[in-house]
């Protein structure tokens, strides 16, 4: 099969690498509080951009707080990577994650995420999650008023459905959507297919599978041997394959997993292998 685009321009004028970053697991346990390993996480960022790694996904939540100040202890000022961040999410405590999407609360989100950041303007912010609490239309003025004042240069909303995005793009240019997806977990096919009509990066959270599908003698465990790879590198690597628009994010806090993360960009699948996996996700 064609080799696929390394690629990927944010809004259609913010060119990135297609392999990117995330930046969650670089806090503690439960995402929260900071890491265990804080130098480790320290070198890991910094790492990045040695590798070719221009895109960073992160969250206000993450930490909270605590991922976006890494981030820029680590790489600031940011010469060589793009910062993405999140809001609209409350962090009552580890692994508690609690929408609020009061357009007043996202405002000031962004605003302190764009000062922790150290930037004039945030590269690409993303609504975490549509409050079900708050008129939907009303998250979306908060986000165009963000834009129409400088404060995000491009945006984007996560969990989302197709309607949901259609909704968004009647206020504001949605530039990058971001849902749960990888091969073994096909219930944004839907947005995946809408955002690659459109021109809409796609952001897989949780790229890498897991269960039964990453067994021993799995066809993934199978795929992975014939390339002399992980598992995780054939699972980012079929996402890479599986559209153009997708920015596949796997994340870590070690040098070592990051630098076998990266790998899987050079990996290139067959048309059976592809379709093989694919198959196999779908019938999951």
């Amino acid at each position: 099969m064609a080799t696929h685009p390394r690629t990927f321009r944010i809004g259609g004028e913010l060119e990135i690498n297609r392999l990117g970053f995330g930046a969650m697991r670089i806090t503690g346990k439960g995402i929260w509080g900071p890491p265990a390993d804080r130098e480790g996480a320290l070198a890991t960022l910094r790492r990045l951009p040695e590798l070719g790694i221009d895109f960073i996904d992160t969250a206000n939540s993450y930490g909270p707080e605590i991922s976006e100040e890494l981030i820029k202890e680590a790489l600031f000022p940011y010469t060589k990577v793009v910062v993405a961040t999140k809001g609209g999410l409350e962090r009552p405590g580890p692994d508690s994650w609690v929408p609020n999407g009061n357009p007043s609360h996202l405002v000031s989100e962004a605003h302190a995420s764009r000062e922790r950041l150290g930037v004039d303007q945030i590269a690409l912010w993303q609504l975490h999650r549509i409050d079900a609490k708050v008129p939907r239309d009303e998250q979306f003025d908060a986000v165009k008023l963000l834009l129409d004042d400088s404060v995000i240069a491009h945006a984007g909303l996560s969990e989302v459905s197709v309607a949901d995005i259609e909704a968004a793009r009647r206020v504001f240019p949605v530039a990058t959507v971001q849902n749960r997806y990888n091969f073994a977990d096909r219930g944004s096919e839907d947005v995946l297919n809408y955002c690659e009509a459109h021109g809409i990066g796609f952001i897989p959270w949780f790229p890498l599978a897991a269960g039964e599908l990453t067994r021993a003698g799995s066809a993934l465990d199978a795929i992975a041997k014939a390339h002399g790879a992980t598992p995780g590198q054939i699972a980012v690597a079929w996402l890479l394959q599986r559209s153009p628009v997708i920015i596949p994010i796997p994340g870590t806090s070690k040098v070592a997993h990051l630098e076998e993360n990266v790998k899987a960009g050079d990996i290139e699948l067959t048309q059976a292998e592809f379709d093989q996996l694919d198959e196999a996700g779908l019938e999951r």
